[in-house]
């Protein structure tokens, strides 16, 4: 047991790390601060290219995953090759599946040009081409054969007809056929006029006229159709000239590459197949009543690149981070539009998403985005598997798209997937998800606390300057720095430790600076940060104002000065958000004959949590082993937090009940202006708690409230001494004598500090000194027992 000094409560920083007036003589921070087990294991996961070592990165929130992690992947994408680009163009052999091609970065965007300017220049040109001299000449040359090859099929027609006494008129209808007599055409009263036998011979010369007529009229068809296709002929090798000459030049620039070969073929040929379209322009032009402009867009269309991926610009591999994964903000998407009432869609309106974009690199997501968002986690872990993507319709695969669905080339995958979040995600994933490992089998976990040496007190002072250097913000002087230090050492609960919630501390840099600037400072001094954390404080102490409220006007029942048998204050720590305070809980103990045993008031009406009932059953340990060694225990406990109506857990309050249930069965009373926490195990040694500077400050604040004098404080484990962060007041009133903290290692230290009396110490025949805490307690508990027994023996009543 010991008494603690003002040193013991806080500790100071080190006058190596704040060598200097202030921050900005300092250089930025460059280097990564307590992370060496994260670091190293997310440069193995970048480095290495074997399947399945995409990398899972584990920490708590504000611990500068993501800008660590984005700044180190950076400079490693820097390092590497620049991918291809990729682009996608219309399938001539089957429209549904677009082709998709990779072409070196800067291609992509080139290749687009080029081929843009081809058709924009094909649009112009070929319909002057077809409206040359020399196009016309040799259509009209065309025409005037096959004009003169249909003359004779008439000629011979009529011919034909003459033979058979028919006169032949051929107007727009077609063949009309007036039979002759005597070379007169008859009419139809004169027909009517002849007998039965002259008109079935006429009715047979017209007959056999009709059928040369018919016969005639196919020829000429064939004939047509000849004259068509020597004419689409024509034009397709003027085409094919126009075009070639154009498009040769890119067949050889791009001769490396086969699929880009065959498909320049195939424009190629689907232009002189289609020239139709260029010649006909004005016509369709005239017809759809577009504009200029509009019908060259519609002309182009069926010819132009989609720029999927333009790496033109990207300086070594792409860093991709995707805040909001969504299906089609992950693997890409295909748009739709609607025209005259129904969906359209083509290969231009295939956009690419961010799996994509980092296709070559690295991208990183968020695993609490992905798990909110549906239809995102399969289909990432194939594809990542199979190193493949497929940019399709979602809603396809549910049945609830109506229209004929694009379905593009799979595209080869090569990337780097960096998952950020809690430890906790990764847990689970690993028991829920069989295929977790094999896809993210690299963990790079973030710690969110580091030593407290010099070196690190000087690396957070750094810190301190890139927050202000980035920000344009007034730089800290050392004292300020140092107080931030301090800080930082508070939020690891840990003389020894630097908090790495790199969050947090900005949040108070940012804040402090506020102030400073409010009182006019040119740099941030200590005065600021100390009120920047106190601000901090108030903002979210409004709970806690009610609390310390109803405590002073004693609806809430806590004393700090006098003695009581059997009632002792305990500290418990609540937490409102960010705000977390400590407050003392009156504790009572009552002691009885009857089943032996503790009966705990919250646990039976099932208020209490499951490390708050092992407590209990290590305090019922403590007890057999103390006190029943030479005869059973015959005593009922009863334990309870007076004014408790909500849930409590945890055995911080284990050591304290043990005080009660003593003060209880001894008789000695306890002082109530000193308050107590601490665990303890069944041998009844002391151990270390959570919040402990909150459970501290919380029971000076109410002594202070009442009135300090000097013999009031709180009992502490001594595990606990290293991890003492205490408000300044509190030091203060230390050093003053005005306020005390003891560290105990076990509960006989405990119990002679509340009471004033010694513990006592067993002897050889098992029992403790007459006049101890101990001692009483045992002869309590012996008398219970003796009583007991005579309750069962008949003869001894």
């Amino acid at each position: 047991m010991r008494e603690l000094s003002r040193t013991d409560l806080c500790k100071t920083t080190n006058g190596k790390a704040l060598a200097f007036k202030s921050t900005a003589e300092l250089p930025s921070l460059k280097q990564v601060i307590g992370q060496e087990r994260a670091v190293r294991a997310l440069e193995f996961g970048l480095e290495m290219l074997a399947p399945g070592y995409n990398v899972f990165v584990g920490g708590l929130p504000g611990t500068g995953k993501s800008t660590i992690v984005k700044d180190l992947v950076e400079k490693f994408a820097a390092t590497k090759e620049t991918p291809p680009d990729w682009i996608v163009v219309f399938n001539f052999e089957d429209e549904y599946q677009p082709r998709v091609f990779s072409l070196p970065p800067g291609e992509g965007l080139k290749f687009s040009k080029q081929i843009k300017r081809l058709i924009t220049s094909l649009s112009t040109d070929l319909p002057k081409v077809f409206k040359g001299e020399l196009y016309a000449k040799r259509k009209t040359d065309i025409t005037a054969d096959f004009d003169t090859r249909r003359d004779e099929i008439i000629a011979g027609v009529n011919a034909k007809a003459a033979e058979q006494d028919v006169k032949l008129i051929i107007n727009q209808e077609g063949f009309k056929t007036i039979p002759l007599i005597n070379g007169e055409e008859i009419t139809e009263e004169s027909f009517s006029a002849l007998n039965e036998a002259d008109q079935q011979a006429l009715n047979e010369k017209i007959a056999v006229v009709q059928e040369d007529i018919r016969q005639a009229l196919r020829e000429m068809a064939e004939l047509e159709e000849e004259r068509v296709d020597v004419v689409e002929n024509l034009q397709e090798k003027i085409t094919l000239d126009s075009v070639g000459h154009r498009i040769g030049r890119l067949l050889e620039n791009y001769a490396s590459y086969p699929g880009i070969i065959r498909y320049l073929e195939q424009v190629r040929d689907d232009i002189a197949e289609n020239v139709q379209q260029f010649i006909g322009m004005d016509t369709v032009q005239q017809k759809d009543g577009l504009t200029p402009l509009q019908a060259q867009q519609a002309l182009m269309q069926r010819y132009q690149v989609n720029l999927l991926v333009d790496n033109s610009r990207q300086k070594g591999a792409p860093l991709v981070i995707n805040n909001n994964p969504s299906y089609y903000n992950l693997f890409g998407r295909i748009e739709k539009k609607a025209i005259m009432g129904a969906w359209y869609s083509d290969f231009t309106m295939i956009t690419a998403g961010s799996l994509l974009k980092a296709n070559g690199g690295f991208l990183i997501l968020d695993i609490h985005n992905i798990l909110q968002n549906t239809n995102v986690w399969e289909p990432l872990k194939r594809m990542l598997k199979n190193k493949s993507l497929q940019i399709e319709d979602v809603s396809e695969q549910f049945g609830f798209s109506s229209i004929t669905a694009l379905k593009p080339e799979p595209i080869p995958l090569d990337l780097n997937v960096i998952v950020l979040g809690r430890s906790d995600y990764f847990h689970y994933l690993q028991e829920v998800d069989e295929t977790f490992n094999t896809t993210f089998k690299v963990r790079a976990d973030f710690d969110y606390e580091v030593a407290r040496t010099p070196e690190n007190e000087h690396l957070l002072c750094q810190f301190i300057s890139r927050v202000c250097r980035q920000s344009k913000m007034p730089h800290f002087t050392s004292p300020a720095a140092s107080r931030i230090i301090t800080f930082s050492s508070r939020l690891a609960g840990d003389q020894e430790k630097l908090s790495l919630q790199f969050g947090k501390l900005v949040g108070v840099i940012n804040e402090s600076v506020y102030w400073a600037k409010r009182k006019k400072h040119r740099q941030v001094q200590d005065e600021d940060v100390r009120q920047a954390i106190q601000e901090k404080r108030f903002r979210g102490s409004l709970y806690e104002e009610k609390v310390w409220e109803n405590i002073e006007s004693e609806t809430l029942l806590i004393d700090v000065e006098g003695s009581r048998v059997g009632q002792i204050n305990g500290l418990a720590v609540y937490s409102t958000g960010d705000n977390s305070f400590g407050k003392p809980a009156r504790i009572t103990a009552t002691t009885y004959m009857g089943r032996p045993g503790i009966i705990s008031v919250e646990r039976e009406a099932k208020l209490s949590g499951k490390t708050y009932d092992k407590g209990n059953l290590i305090i019922n340990g403590y007890l057999g082993n103390t006190f029943a060694q030479n005869f059973p225990l015959s005593v009922a406990v009863t334990l309870t937090f007076e004014q408790s109506y909500s849930g409590i857990d945890g055995d911080s309050a284990s050591s304290t009940e043990i005080y009660a249930i003593l003060s209880a069965l001894s008789g000695y009373p306890i002082d109530q202006g000193r308050a107590v926490t601490g665990s303890v195990n069944q041998w009844g040694q002391i151990q270390a708690i959570g919040g402990v500077n909150e459970k501290i400050e919380g029971f000076f604040h109410l002594c202070e409230m009442r009135g300090l004098t000097g013999e009031q404080g709180v009992i502490i484990p001594e595990a606990n001494v290293v991890h003492l962060m205490l408000a300044h007041e509190v030091q203060e009133a230390v050093e003053a004598g005005k306020f005390n903290i003891w560290a105990i290692n076990n509960i006989a230290e405990g119990i002679e500090i509340l009471s004033g009396v010694k513990a006592g110490e067993l002897n050889k025949h098992g029992n403790y000194p007459a006049k101890t805490v101990f001692g009483d307690a045992q002869k309590r508990l012996k008398k219970y027992f003796d009583r007991v027994q005579n309750l069962k023996d008949p003869s001894k009543q």
